[in-house]
């Protein structure tokens, strides 16, 4: 089944999904210094939600952050004094989109994204053959490893994307941002979160500046296999509809079918 978004023809039957899955197994990945997620069915009594047990259906209780459990999209609400809901923040689904995968460089005792790397790799001042401005832009890092599905990443300080980085993300017109990571910062940074405050434009985070980015987000935790080429894609953006500043998602890459 074809259709065609934003004047770009995809193939619907076939979607690339880069999120990873959320389990109750030691295979899910952590972050954040939390325990794994909980699946569990519900317990009244004598009855359990489980049709093994008896029950004529499974009816299972989840404990999990969205956070720290995998691939998550998050609202600038993850940041700010005042609520925002991602729910509310995002209200389109298809974007344009750009993979780019870039080795992080070694500074001192850290591996960080830099800007001259994202500008060489993605030069967003130059327009794609179509006319369109890319929308969204997605970061796979190198070494790109199987075991970023079942890390555990906390005290382990991954990498992350320097300020001057995202804040050159923000200027070239990128609303969504995406990358395998379990964070655009770093892990323990004294609360500073310069990268998210940076994309977002967030200048002070107990009363909201006018032009910081509401509309804008950022995806963590994803996983873009080898197989997956650099390029263009047709991005769709899935979440649950969580009041939350951050939801559980799914994004979908699809090809673009040249004409």
């Amino acid at each position: 089944m074809k259709a065609s978004i934003n004047n770009f023809t995809i193939d619907l039957s076939k979607p690339i999904d880069i999120s990873i899955p959320l389990s109750n197994s030691d295979q899910n990945p952590i972050a954040w210094y939390i325990e794994k997620p909980q699946i569990e069915p519900v317990v009244f009594g004598e009855w359990i939600g489980k049709v093994s047990e008896g029950s004529s259906t499974n009816f299972n209780n989840i404990f999990f952050n969205p956070h720290g459990h995998g691939t998550h999209t998050e609202c600038l609400g993850h940041i700010t004094r005042a609520f925002y809901s991602i729910n509310q923040c995002l209200k389109q689904f298809f974007f344009t989109a750009r993979l780019v995968s870039i080795e992080p460089k070694q500074v001192n005792e850290d591996l960080i994204i830099t800007k001259e790397q994202i500008h060489q790799h993605f030069v967003i001042s130059t327009k794609e053959k179509s006319h369109h401005q890319t929308q969204a832009l997605i970061i796979r890092t190198l070494p790109n490893l199987e075991s970023k599905k079942h890390r555990n990443y906390s005290h382990t300080n991954p990498p992350y994307l320097a300020e001057d980085a995202a804040m050159f993300i923000r200027e070239s017109g990128i609303q969504h941002l995406l990358i395998d990571l379990p964070s655009v910062d770093r892990e323990e940074d004294e609360g500073k979160l310069l990268a998210h405050k940076a994309f977002w434009n967030v200048k002070d985070v107990n009363k909201l500046n006018d032009d910081a980015r509401l509309n804008c987000t950022i995806t963590e935790m994803i996983f873009v296999a080898d197989e997956i080429q650099d390029g263009s894609y047709i991005l769709n953006l899935q979440i649950a509809s969580f009041e939350n500043d951050a939801s559980p998602s799914k994004p979908i890459l699809y090809k673009i079918i040249e004409n």
